[in-house]
C-alpha cells in the first residue's frame, strides 16, 4: 500500500490579509516556482496516515479559540527573497499546543524554533530579493491580521491539495 502524502497545517488568514499577501506575492514570487497561495505554515509535514488524528486535534484546537491577532512586523531577508514577520502569543500558544498533540511526528524542520512568517518572493537572485526588501521597507507601517482558522493541506510533490478548514468559532454567536 502507498504512503500518503504528507500533510501541512496553515493559518487560515482573513480575507483582506489574504488577498494583500497574495497580491504581493504573485507580483514577486517567480511564476514559474510559485505553486501555492500565500500562507503562514504552522507545520510542514505531519504523516498522511495519520490524517484522521490530525483532522481530530485540529478541529478540537480550533472549535476553543476565537480569531487570533497577528501583528505584521518588518520585511525580512530570506537571502534570496522576502517574507514578513509575524508575531503574536496566542498564535505561539497554538503553535506549542499542536506540537505537543503532534510530537512523534514531527520533522527536525518542525521542531525548530517557530518562527511565523508570510513569504511573499523566494529562489531569486540575492541582488533582486535585496532590492524588494528595500522597497517594501520604506513603506513599511506595521498593522494588524487575523487569523480566522487553521487550514489543512495534502502535499502533492509542489502544488498542495486542500484538505479542510477549522475556524475558530469559540466566541461567536451562533447564526
Amino acid at each position: 500500500m502507498e504512503t500518503p502524502p504528507p500533510l501541512i497545517v496553515t493559518a487560515a488568514l482573513d480575507e483582506g490579509a489574504f488577498a494583500w499577501f497574495e497580491d504581493l506575492r504573485q507580483t514577486h514570487f517567480p511564476p514559474a516556482r510559485n505553486k501555492v497561495p500565500a500562507h503562514l505554515t504552522l507545520f510542514h509535514a505531519l504523516p498522511g496516515e495519520h490524517e484522521q488524528t490530525v483532522v481530530e486535534t485540529l478541529r478540537a484546537a480550533s472549535g476553543r479559540r476565537a480569531p487570533l491577532r497577528l501583528d505584521v512586523r518588518s520585511p525580512w531577508s530570506l537571502g534570496r527573497g522576502v517574507a514578513y514577520r509575524l508575531a503574536s502569543p496566542e498564535l505561539e500558544q497554538l503553535r506549542r499546543e499542536l506540537s505537543d498533540a503532534f510530537a512523534p511526528w514531527l520533522t527536525r524542520q518542525d521542531q525548530a524554533p517557530f518562527r511565523p512568517h508570510i513569504t511573499v518572493q523566494n529562489k531569486v537572485e540575492p541582488s533582486e530579493a535585496k532590492a524588494l526588501l528595500e522597497q517594501l521597507q520604506q513603506e513599511f507601517e506595521p498593522f494588524p491580521i487575523f487569523a480566522e482558522g487553521l487550514l489543512l493541506w495534502r502535499y502533492l510533490g509542489g502544488p498542495w491539495a486542500a484538505v479542510e478548514r477549522f475556524g475558530f468559532d469559540a466566541g461567536r454567536a451562533p447564526p
